[in-house]
């Protein structure tokens, strides 16, 4: 008997040894399993990362507007240059470009912060504006930021000031906080 009980026990183990390892059913359930998965997960993904590059654009444009009301505090004008507000702020980045102007007639001034072409299709424009407004019988700054309606519709429009308050340019909307 223990020889036959010797003879089974080693049956089992060689059998054992013949059914490692995965079979191709079931490297291709969880191949299947892990395209589905990256399916959802991606673009959620990549979104996210044009969402980061984005708020560059946003922080950027709110800055040089609040350097410009800045600026005006001090010198009764607005900058007509990033470098003469101080900020430290690039004009050029690896995401957008960016330029300021004032208004002919010096009521107020604007900044544009246009996608850099090769990622044109995939950000967001935005303007930001900065204005003398009237508030009842004195006049004060106003500043707004605007961004393009959709990724992809065109470049950024400058904001307008009707003298008693600023808004978006044509294929604009106002960012709210």
């Amino acid at each position: 008997m223990k020889t036959e009980f010797k003879a089974k026990f080693l049956q089992h183990i060689n059998k054992r040894r013949q059914d490692q390892g995965f079979t191709l059913i079931e490297l291709l359930v969880v191949i299947i399993i892990i395209g589905i998965l990256s399916a959802i997960a991606l673009p959620a993904f990549l979104s996210q990362a044009n969402k980061a590059k984005q708020s560059e654009a946003k922080q950027y444009v709110s800055s040089i507007n609040k350097g410009q009301q800045a600026y005006y505090a001090e010198n009764t004008k607005f900058g007509s240059d990033v470098a003469i507000l101080g900020l430290g702020i690039k004009t050029q980045t690896s995401n957008y470009t960016y330029a300021v102007g004032v208004l002919a007639d010096g009521s107020g001034a604007t900044t544009i912060g246009n996608p850099v072409p090769t990622a044109a299709t995939a950000l967001k424009g935005y303007a930001g504006g900065v204005g003398l407004v009237t508030a009842g019988e004195a006049k004060t700054t106003q500043s707004i930021l605007c961004q393009v309606s959709g990724a992809g519709v065109g470049n950024a429009n400058p904001p307008t000031n009707d003298g008693t308050q600023l808004s978006c340019g044509t294929n604009m909307e106002q960012v709210t906080k």
